[in-house]
């Protein structure tokens, strides 16, 4: 190993404050240059206040100082937006057309079960007037921390990165009463200006329909694949087939679809309940041409999770087949590189 890559090591001990992530995930180290036992590291001021930039200089040079290479250590700051530091590998979008479906859910699920496995992850809740993914996670009343430069984003018990318009609300049930283009432009700003830094996989949380937040999304962000979103109604089945032909003509894939309260387990009997009817699974994977990437049941006990705040709390096999065949399709759409269904 390299006194360059001896460096890199130790800055992933140093944490940026208001995130709790190292200096290398949120990809603030512009550069590293020892010479002659002298090391000269630049970090990108995105997001950090006077205060905070001051406190991770003494944090890098206490902490580069240790290593038997190097007896000066000098730390300068670099200027830079935030979508010029982020990397992000793939941006998700979760979609559904219609209202009530569980997508914020499924996009939570996504969220938390790929974390698990490892995965960077962050949670952007493009549903700006009806944002429900803070409460889910238990980060009421929480306030991102910045500055001028950029947003610093919201982490959750498990270290998923969130932003949601509920974060900038004096109280959680404030009515956000925007027209389309304000609603637009926070999306643009959660994109563009919030230090998402290195993560695997960004899930973006849209609004019910086909306007212009999944229109902003689609048309802004460099979304790697859709996941759709539906119910055993044949009413919300025939809104989704909206939302897959949006997709198809904005030139976006579809990764699979996922049909969430397919059915209910009676406790006393183990017998599967349809209550909103026959599956429409197979159907919709059809029209999507794509994979049935779960089928998720009713749960009284997630529910009651996400009341709570607990969503982190809950697993299940059907989350885990969920996520193994969303990873596979994801997989798939990179080794193909295209952008069709």
């Amino acid at each position: 190993m390299s006194i360059e890559e001896k460096v890199q090591f130790a800055l992933e001990s140093v944490l940026v404050p208001g995130v709790m992530r190292s200096l290398v995930q949120v990809n603030l180290v512009r550069g590293i240059e020892v010479k002659d036992g002298k090391a000269k590291i630049t970090l990108a001021s995105t997001a950090l206040g006077s205060d905070a930039q001051q406190f991770v200089r003494e944090k890098v040079i206490e902490v580069i100082k240790k290593l038997p290479a190097v007896s000066e250590v000098s730390v300068d700051f670099v200027e830079a937006k935030p979508k010029e530091v982020n990397d992000i590998h793939y941006v998700v979008a979760v979609m559904s057309g219609k209202g009530g479906v569980g997508k914020s859910l499924v996009a939570a699920l996504l969220g938390v079960e790929l974390a698990r496995q490892g995965n960077e992850v962050g949670i952007l809740d493009a549903d700006i007037t009806g944002p429900s993914v803070p409460r889910m996670f238990g980060l009421g009343g929480v306030r991102p921390s910045g500055s001028e430069t950029g947003i610093l984003p919201v982490l959750s018990r498990s270290g998923i990165e969130v932003m949601s318009i509920n974060f900038m609300l004096p109280q959680e049930d404030d009515a956000v009463i925007w027209r389309g283009p304000l609603i637009s432009r926070a999306i643009t700003q959660f994109w563009e200006e919030v230090l998402w830094g290195k993560l695997d996989c960004l899930v973006v949380d849209l609004p019910p329909g086909t306007a212009d937040a999944p229109l902003t999304v689609m048309q802004t962000l460099p979304v790697s694949g859709v996941v759709m979103v539906f119910s055993p109604q044949e009413l919300a089945a025939m809104v989704v087939r909206k939302a897959i032909k949006m997709t198809q003509k904005m030139d976006v894939p579809i990764l699979g679809v996922v049909e969430n309260m397919s059915y209910l387990i009676l406790p006393d009997t183990g017998k599967k309940l349809e209550i909103f009817g026959k599956s429409k699974g197979q159907e919709m994977a059809k029209a999507s041409g794509r994979p049935l990437l779960a089928q998720i049941p009713i749960d009284p006990r997630l529910a009651q999770l996400c009341d709570e705040g607990n969503i982190e709390s809950y697993s299940s096999d059907i989350l885990k087949t969920l996520v193994d065949n969303f990873l596979q399709a994801l997989s798939l759409k990179a080794k193909s590189g295209k952008n069709s269904q």
